[in-house]
């Protein structure tokens, strides 16, 4: 609870006891008054009715404040014995039987779950578990690769151009294709390299393992 509600809260319960103890003195009032109105003398003068109303009201009394007193000690005893510090319940607070049970249960928890975690299974578009490449997805690090590649370049080349969002890489890294080898068949790593960044930016399929590890090999 915050600090406002139990503001709010607190007041309320002001108003609700004011209130209460008005109209129980309005009651008590005019029963008195017709205690007196009603009796022979006309007068608080042994009037056993205006006693009898009176005592009643005083024993309501004592006994509503007694009880508000009792519920309050009682609950300041209880918050007393909370530690205002958290601390960590230990082996000699439990019983050996309790203790035994929670150390199985966790145990039990801990067996499920390393169970539940995938062995050969994986999902398309990221690394198999188990390899180098696990948690690793190949379409966001395959993108991310455009601005590593930009920032060398532009130390290899000062001048070269800024990137831009949607630009080829043949087209954009075109000042640095005479500095890369051929393959026997003349294409250049950064033929390759265009074609999945293409794959991973346009293609709806998920890129495979072996063309993210083609791609970092001729990259």
């Amino acid at each position: 609870m915050s600090r406002g509600t139990a503001t709010v809260s607190g007041i309320l319960y002001v108003l609700l006891v004011l209130v209460t103890t008005f109209f129980v003195g309005l009651s008590c009032a005019a029963l008195l008054s017709q205690a007196v109105r009603t009796s022979p003398n006309r007068s608080w003068i042994r009037n056993v009715n205006a006693v009898v109303i009176g005592a009643a009201y005083a024993v309501v009394a004592a006994a509503s404040v007694f009880f508000c007193l009792k519920r309050r000690i009682a609950v300041h005893r209880r918050l007393q014995r909370i530690a205002k510090s958290y601390q960590t319940p230990g082996k000699a607070e439990f019983p050996k039987t309790v203790y035994r049970y929670i150390q199985q249960e966790y145990a039990r928890a801990c067996l499920i779950a390393y169970e539940a975690q995938p062995k050969d299974g994986f999902q398309e578009g990221w690394g198999r578990p188990g390899t180098k490449y696990e948690n690793v997805r190949f379409r966001t690090e395959l993108l991310n690769t455009i601005r590593e590649i930009d920032e060398l370049a532009h130390l290899v080349i000062p001048s070269h151009p800024l990137l831009r969002p949607h630009s080829r890489m043949l087209h954009h890294f075109r000042w640095l294709s005479p500095l890369l080898e051929k393959d026997e068949d003349g294409i250049t790593p950064l033929h390759y390299y265009d074609s999945v960044i293409q794959l991973a930016r346009h293609a709806s399929r998920e890129p495979t393992e072996e063309e993210f590890i083609v791609d970092v090999r001729r990259s």
